[in-house]
C-alpha cells in the first residue's frame, strides 16, 4: 500500500490523478466517435443484485413520505441500463462509482469506479474486439495483442481437468496436489472448487503478454449471460484479463424476463442457504425484458483496476485520491 505520513494527503500521487483524467476523457472521445450514448441511472435502489457471490451496501432513510425504506448502493448500473435499452434507447455507456461489502485489499475495495457499456446488435466477438480497440486507445504505449481462449481448454490444457465434469472431490485433490492452503479443509460445490483453482492457479498467467479474454462459461455460471444450448451447453460470456488482473466481465445478455426470474430466485435459495440476507428482486428490469430487450452485447470494465495495468502500479491505493481508510 502506498506510503502516506499525513493522514489527510491523498494516495494517488499528482501523476496518477492526471492519468485517470486522461483515461476519462479518452474513453468519452472513444464513444462519443462511436455514437455510445453516456448516460447516468441512480446510484441507490429499492432492489440488488441477489448474486451470492456480491454483497451490497445499503441505508435506511426516510427518502420519501412513506417512511423509512432501505435503499442498495448500486453494485453495478446494469439493472437501469437495460431498462434504458428496453426503452429504446440504443447504445449506451456509463462511468460510475459502484460499492460492495467486505472487498478491500491490494487489488480490491469496497467503492471502485465502473465502466460499463451496452451495444445492440453485437456479438460477443464484436464487443471483445472493441474492448481491444478501447484498451489500445487507453494505455497508447503498449502494443497489446490479444489472445482468446475457451474456459474449458483454460482448465483442460492449464490442469488437465474438464470444467464441465469432473468431479468435485477429483477438483479438491488437484487443488491440494497444487498446494492450496486449507484446500483439503474446504468443502465446495464444483463451482467453488473452479473458482478457487482458476484465481490461484490459472489467473495469474494470464494477460502477461497483452489481453487474454476467456470465454464460454459453464451454464451455472451464467449470471445474466445467455446459454447456447448443444451437446455440452456454454454461457455466453466473457471476462479480460491483463498482467493476472481480471479487467472486465461480459455477457451476450440474457433477454428472458421468466428465465431471469428463475435464476432470481436460484440466487436467493443460495443466499438462504448461506445465512445471507434476502434481497429484493428487481421488478422493474424483469417488467423491462417482458416488454423487449434488444439482442446485445453488453460488458462492465473497472477503471481503477485498469489504471492499475497501465501505471504498473503495485496497489489500487496507488491510483486512488483517497482510499475508504481516508474517506
Amino acid at each position: 500500500m502506498p506510503e502516506v505520513t499525513d493522514p489527510w494527503r491523498p494516495c494517488a500521487d499528482l501523476p496518477a490523478l492526471r492519468a485517470r483524467a486522461r483515461l476519462l476523457a479518452e474513453l468519452r472521445a472513444f464513444f462519443a466517435e462511436r455514437g455510445v450514448l453516456e448516460v447516468e441511472t441512480p446510484i441507490l435502489s429499492a432492489a440488488a443484485n441477489p448474486d451470492p457471490a456480491i454483497e451490497p451496501l445499503h441505508l435506511d432513510a426516510a427518502l420519501t413520505g412513506d417512511g423509512p425504506r432501505r435503499r442498495y448502493l448500486q453494485t453495478s448500473p446494469e439493472f437501469p441500463m437495460k431498462r434504458l435499452l428496453a426503452a429504446g434507447s440504443g447504445p449506451i455507456y456509463q462511468v460510475c462509482k459502484v460499492f460492495r461489502l467486505d472487498e478491500r485489499g491490494r487489488r480490491h475495495h469496497p467503492e471502485f469506479t465502473m465502466l460499463e457499456w451496452y451495444r445492440p446488435g453485437f456479438s460477443l466477438d464484436e464487443l471483445m474486439d472493441e474492448v481491444a480497440l478501447l484498451l489500445r486507445r487507453l494505455a497508447p504505449t503498449d502494443p497489446l495483442p490479444v489472445a482468446r481462449i475457451r474456459y474449458r481448454d483454460l482448465f483442460y490444457d492449464g490442469l488437465g481437468v474438464d470444467p464441465w465434469r469432473t468431479s468435485p472431490a477429483a477438483l479438491r485433490a488437484v487443488a491440494e496436489a497444487r498446494g492450496i492452503a486449507g484446500a483439503g479443509e474446504l468443502d465446495l460445490d464444483r463451482d467453488g472448487w473452479l473458482d478457487l483453482l482458476l484465481c490461484c492457479c490459472l489467473e495469474p498467467e494470464l494477460g502477461c503478454a497483452g489481453l487474454t479474454f476467456v470465454y464460454d462459461y459453464p451454464p451455472s455460471q451464467a449470471a445474466l449471460a445467455r446459454v447456447m444450448p448443444g451437446e455440452r451447453p456454454v454461457a455466453r460470456r466473457f471476462e479480460l484479463y491483463w498482467r493476472g488482473l481480471e479487467l472486465a466481465n461480459g455477457f451476450d445478455e440474457l433477454a428472458d424476463a421468466a428465465e431471469q426470474r428463475r435464476r432470481f430466485r436460484q440466487d436467493l435459495a443460495v443466499r438462504a442457504a448461506r445465512g445471507q440476507d434476502a434481497l429484493p428482486a428487481d421488478e422493474h428490469l424483469l417488467a423491462a425484458l417482458a416488454y423487449g430487450l434488444p439482442a446485445c452485447a453488453g460488458v462492465a470494465l473497472g477503471l481503477d483496476r485498469l489504471l492499475v495495468c497501465v501505471l504498473g502500479a503495485d496497489h489500487i491505493d496507488a491510483v486512488l485520491a483517497f482510499p475508504v481508510e481516508r474517506a
